[in-house]
């Protein structure tokens, strides 16, 4: 079992997984607030240069992430359950976000990313580490939940 906040890489020859989990001291509804607001994102998350578009279903994205600056990634909103799961991707690649609460209040996150396909062994070796991003991210999110909790 990954420790609380520690992300955890599978890797197989078409795809790569990266999860990351950890407990909020906050409700769901707060956690979701952030994750849902893309013009606020760089406020409170290192790892975002620059999110643009509406966090809605059937929304688009464009996303600058740290991991390469130089990329604009164009996404789609493929799942919208308030508040409990949001999905977003593009064809090579899908992130989902599910929130748990707890008896005590506060909100279990997970984060999964799954990038993958037929040709993912041709390009796989260029895609750097996601680990220490997730964790980052899951840190600065906790980090602005719990603050505005």
């Amino acid at each position: 079992m990954p420790v609380d906040g520690q992300a955890v890489t599978e890797k197989r020859t078409f795809s790569r997984t990266t999860s990351v989990s950890l407990t909020i001291d906050a409700p769901p509804a707060a956690v979701w607030k952030l994750l849902t607001d893309a013009q606020h994102y760089p406020d409170w998350n290192s790892t975002i240069v620059s999110l643009k578009g509406n966090i809605s279903p059937e929304g688009k994205l464009e996303l600058v992430s740290t991991l390469d600056p130089s990329r604009t990634f164009k996404l789609k909103i493929k799942d919208f359950n308030p508040p409990t799961r949001l999905v977003w991707g593009d064809a090579l690649g899908q992130r989902t976000y599910t929130l748990s609460g707890t008896n005590a209040g506060q909100t279990l996150f997970e984060m999964t990313e799954k990038i993958g396909g037929p040709v993912f062994p041709l390009f796989a070796s260029r895609i750097p580490p996601f680990d220490a991003s997730f964790e980052q991210f899951a840190a600065d999110l906790k980090a602005a939940a719990e603050r505005a909790a």
